[in-house]
């Protein structure tokens, strides 16, 4: 046994990857997903106990993924250059921060600040994930991470399973506020494995010190990339016309954006690669469509099973059981497949066949007839996640996965906000039937934009026997 330097992370050689890694790695990554799908069915609950419509508890969705959004690639960058160690107890310790806060929140604007400090507590779990395998690819000299990337869909899928029907449970037994509350012994947890089996990352070498850490981190650039974001989701978030600066303030903001990272000697986003990555653009992009879909599933007919079909939180948790599990299943039988176009291909056409059968749902459809939904959208679940989770791997420059992966979860964060925003305006003051069909409307036309995408990108191909894709 030795000991060997990856990307300034010692570790101890082994024959394969260490799987000592694997909890922290999988219980960081998932504390994003379990706070996603146990709010899906907290949020009529949690209308009813403030006296608010969900056009405003659709803030609740918005707030982490806003925070998210911003804060992946910051916290990705930052793992890029200093590892994942210290991010990874950061982030998560603050995610137990804001369990207390949100439990003990007593109006909607202090609910909103809790699922903020979640969002940006939950930033660390995924680009750390991702970086891990990177650094023990290096390591083992095997970059064959298709194991431990389908472990991690897998556990993603499998708190999407859990999710809804532990928040009908806690919602049954201690209230929605237990919801939150939920965060303090995961966060514990995920501390405590972290300090246990994390490596220790050396500490910031003289070169590094003096290029200027600031100048590192091109903090000007992440500045602009945040204002940037965030006025572009304010403005998604109550699409109207009187709101047209916000529009104009983002594209302003964007192409002062671009002009400093083009610029810069260590951009926060190095455009120029990226703008010759044609095949990892293309994914961004396919990101954000897919969670267009998916995240419209899985707020909006949540809200509709409740309020317009009339299940109880617990009961509509229950109905998203069978997409979870046929998610799991798709998971685990494609994961070790390299090819990324088949999967990208039947999850596309998934999604639009699900949200056909949506627009034929009334109040009084046959409860088969929602688990018949949920079950078909359990195919591009499991499909599309892994297929995008992949790409990126194998289409990022090495010396950025983590910020890469990072601006992956940004891409399809902004896709979730399109989906609260369409979901907001769907449903106004009811989560009702033509409400719901609105919004299967916007999510058909997001799935068939999702298969175009697909079908007529070229740079889509199998990713070679060495782990590099090949151009088709």
């Amino acid at each position: 046994m030795t000991e060997a330097k990856t990307d300034g992370v010692t570790e101890t050689r082994g024959p394969g990857f260490d799987r000592r890694l694997l909890p922290p790695m999988i219980l960081g990554s998932v504390l994003n997903p379990i706070n996603s799908t146990i709010i899906s069915v907290a949020l009529i609950p949690i209308a009813r106990a403030l006296g608010v419509p969900p056009s405003q508890t659709a803030w609740l969705v918005s707030a982490l993924y806003l925070a998210t959004s911003l804060g992946q690639p910051v916290v990705g960058r930052l793992i890029d250059i200093f590892g994942p160690r210290r991010l990874f107890l950061l982030s998560t310790g603050l995610v137990g921060v804001a369990g207390v806060v949100g439990t003990l929140a007593p109006n909607l604007g202090a609910l909103i600040a809790a699922r903020v400090l979640l969002g940006f507590g939950t930033c660390a779990g995924y680009p750390a994930a991702m970086a891990l395998v990177r650094s023990e690819a290096k390591r083992t000299g095997r970059d064959s991470p298709g194991g431990v990337l389908t472990a991690l869909a897998v556990a993603n899928q499998t708190i999407a399973v859990i999710g809804p029907l532990l928040g009908g449970l806690l919602i049954a037994v201690g209230g929605w506020r237990a919801t939150f509350a939920l965060n303090v012994p995961l966060a514990v947890a995920a501390v405590l494995l972290g300090l246990l089996r994390l490596p220790k990352s050396p500490p910031v070498d003289g070169e590094r010190r003096r290029g200027g850490l600031a100048a590192r981190l091109d903090l000007p650039g992440m500045g602009l990339f945040a204002a940037m974001l965030t006025s572009l989701l304010l403005f998604l978030m109550d699409l109207h016309p009187r709101n047209w600066y916000l529009a104009v303030i983002a594209a302003a903001l964007g192409a002062a954006f671009g002009l400093r990272e083009l610029r810069a000697a260590t951009p926060f986003i190095d455009l120029r690669v990226l703008g010759g990555n044609t095949p990892l653009l293309a994914t961004y992009g396919r990101a954000l469509v897919a969670y267009v879909v998916s995240y419209s599933f899985l707020y909006g007919f949540s809200q509709w099973t409740e309020e317009g079909y009339g299940l109880s939180p617990f009961h509509a948790g229950l109905v998203q059981i069978p997409m979870f599990l046929l998610a799991i299943g798709a998971s685990i039988v494609s994961g070790r497949r390299r090819g990324v176009r088949g999967k990208l291909l039947i999850g596309a056409a998934g999604q639009i066949v699900a949200c056909l059968v949506m627009l034929t749902l009334t109040g009084s459809s046959p409860l088969w007839t929602l688990l018949l939904v949920a079950l078909i959208f359990g195919v591009p679940q499991g499909l599309n996640n892994l297929a995008l989770q992949n790409s990126v791997y194998f289409q990022a420059d090495p010396e950025r996965t983590a910020s890469s992966a990072g601006l992956l979860r940004t891409f399809a964060y902004v896709g979730s906000m399109v989906a609260s925003s369409a979901t907001a305006v769907s449903f106004g003051q009811r989560a009702d039937t033509g409400g719901m069909h609105e919004l299967a409307w916007v999510m058909l036309a997001a799935g068939v934009l999702y298969l175009l995408l697909t079908v007529f990108d070229r740079t889509l191909g199998r990713v070679a026997a060495e782990g590099t894709p090949t151009a088709k």
